[in-house]
């Protein structure tokens, strides 16, 4: 079955910088775009970042712009965002998923990022 399973999510002082990844099975992955999503204490989920089947476009929620970096690498079937300059409003549990703009599939437990001195 789908199995997306997220880590790299740690306590990070403001500015810091964190990569997480996603490693990914059950379905072809490279047949799919992917996508990082993020849920913040009593707030919903958000797409944050996303990137295509080949990793020739990508796509970022303003908020983390200029920041944060989609990448994949479809010979370990896994997604990686790469993050900097981490604020304290960056504090959420971060989830991947497949699809550019919508979940395509079911979610896994997702990774806690915290950014706080």
């Amino acid at each position: 079955q789908v199995q997306l399973v997220e880590s790299g999510g740690d306590l990070v002082q403001p500015g810091g910088s964190l990569r997480l990844s996603c490693a990914a099975s059950g379905f072809t992955f490279s047949n799919y775009a992917m996508s990082w999503y993020r849920q913040a204490p009593g707030k919903e989920r958000e797409l944050i970042a996303a990137i295509t089947s080949a990793g020739t476009n990508t796509n970022y929620a303003g908020s983390v712009k200029g920041r944060f970096t989609i990448s994949r690498n479809n010979a370990k079937n896994t997604v990686y965002l790469q993050m900097n300059s981490l604020k304290p409003e960056d504090t959420a549990v971060y989830y991947c998923n497949a699809g550019y703009t919508m979940p395509l599939q079911g979610w896994g437990q997702g990774t806690q990022v915290t950014i706080s001195s």
